[in-house]
């Protein structure tokens, strides 16, 4: 069964607990690393800048405290094959349903593919 490296848990643990808790349901299930919970200014602005996210501080749900956003990326990581983020996708949102916790996945968003992102 996958588990969270240090990394992984040390991100997670700045996230909101219903997020952790879905983490922790997923990766049952599907191997994947959170690369992201919360955001600090700098961070968040250099996100902005590059293009990563459309928000500045503090308007992104990653920069309240606890986080309500998290980045997570499928293992192993390959940013052009999107069928893995899909499927990641699958896991984490029966992970919600089972703990019945109302998640948004980035993959959704209209206006942009965003395949790491999760949100309360």
């Amino acid at each position: 069964m996958p588990s969270f490296s240090k990394r992984s848990l040390d991100n997670l643990a700045t996230c909101h607990k219903d997020l952790q808790r879905v983490a922790h349901e997923a990766i049952k299930h599907c191997d994947f690393t959170v690369i992201c919970g919360h955001r600090g200014k700098a961070e968040q602005n250099k996100a902005f800048k590059e293009r990563k996210s459309k928000l500045k501080w503090p308007d992104s749900k990653h920069n309240k405290v606890p986080a309500l956003a998290m980045d997570c990326t499928p293992v192993p990581l390959d940013w052009k094959d999107i069928n893995s983020f899909h499927e990641m996708a699958k896991h984490m949102k029966a992970a919600a349903r089972k703990l019945g916790v109302t998640i948004r996945w980035g993959g959704d968003f209209r206006d942009f593919f965003d395949g790491p992102h999760w949100e309360l």
